[in-house]
């Protein structure tokens, strides 16, 4: 973890002991002792994270028998043009402890929205798999967006509603153009949030519809999509620059998620994630930023099971209850995920 966190949990733990200085001058021994026995606090690495609950937010599945998706076409994802289920993913989360998903949107071709939806209602519904929720797709930026709403506005397995603005399609601003934002605005009054999947330079203009959208949870995906091996020093600027803003919104929060697609294949490491991840952790704080897997896109570049335990290495010195926020207890009360 970056030094930052780390100079803020030692200060943390200085000021507890120095308190409890002060408390036990006025106790006897013995009771100092149990007091001591008590309050000791976890040693930095004791945490088993074998055992931390994760619920992942941003769980894509396709079947190409039943959705088109026309991004894949591209030629620098056809590893990935291939059908992904649930059985698939049960199957390669290897020994880390998912027990709640939440489906993310996957692009599909507009007018398979509200089946895309009924697919994933439908898998919410089982019992023979963790997915709790789902971020339906969506198009704000259009005038029948309210009347699409309708059929899921009061469905509690609905948390929100994604639309990627960094397609070559979608203009710099849209998100701020008036059928966008009066659209977002209905998704707060249903109690429902908007993420923000939009270029790294671009992050401003989501903390402006924040502004603008002041009872609305916003989520920034994949922590802004800030390459992590660019030397794009107005890039980064403006990406460090609009995540800042972002974070002075209450209402706008941080998913820790895709950012291992933008490392090398093959020759990453753990150590290439850190500085994007602790910017983020650090500018957002840790109630306000919650974990993400992105697969099956994570596996343009490394398995899932692998990104998690990397995040899981990044953050392993923190308390207990610290990462349980990051892995799982953020994500519940943000998404406001129900129980299966």
């Amino acid at each position: 973890m970056s030094e930052t966190i780390n100079r803020r949990t030692f200060l943390s733990a200085a000021g507890v002991a120095a308190a409890s200085v002060c408390v036990n001058s006025a106790l006897p021994l013995a009771a100092q002792e149990q007091k001591k026995k008590q309050a000791a606090p976890k040693k930095e690495g004791t945490v088993n994270q074998n055992d931390l609950e994760i619920c992942d937010t941003h769980q894509h599945l396709w079947d190409l028998t039943k959705f088109k998706l026309p991004w894949l076409k591209g030629d620098e994802v056809q590893k990935i043009n291939r059908s992904f289920l649930m059985s698939d993913y049960l199957k390669l989360v290897g020994t880390h402890k998912v027990v709640k998903t939440v489906y993310m949107e996957v692009n599909v071709d507009p007018k398979q929205q509200a089946a895309e939806a009924e697919y994933v209602l439908d898998l919410c519904g089982k019992k023979d798999n963790p997915m709790c929720g789902a971020i339906i797709g969506g198009s704000p930026q259009s005038a029948e967006f309210a009347k699409y709403m309708e059929p899921f506005a009061a469905n509690k397995r609905i948390n929100g509603v994604r639309t990627v603005l960094h397609d070559p399609d979608r203009p710099k601003g849209m998100c701020l153009e008036k059928t966008f934002v009066d659209n977002v605005k209905r998704l707060g009054d249903m109690g429902k949030s908007f993420d923000l999947c939009m270029r790294p330079d671009e992050i401003g203009d989501g903390a402006k519809l924040g502004e603008l959208c002041p009872k609305t949870t916003l989520v920034v995906d994949h922590c802004g999509n800030m390459p992590v091996h660019s030397d794009d020093k107005a890039q980064r600027e403006a990406w460090m620059k609009g995540m800042k803003a972002a974070a002075a919104r209450p209402n706008t929060f941080c998913k820790i998620s895709g950012i291992i697609v933008t490392a090398k294949p093959d020759a990453w490491k753990t150590s290439d994630l850190e500085p994007n991840i602790s910017f983020c952790l650090e500018t957002f704080g840790i109630d306000r930023c919650f974990f993400g897997g992105d697969w099956p896109v994570c596996t343009l570049t490394a398995p899932l099971a692998d990104w998690i335990s990397s995040l899981k290495d990044i953050v392993k010195h923190m308390p207990l209850d610290w990462q349980k926020k990051l892995f799982h207890d953020n994500a519940v009360r943000v998404y406001q995920v129900a129980a299966k």
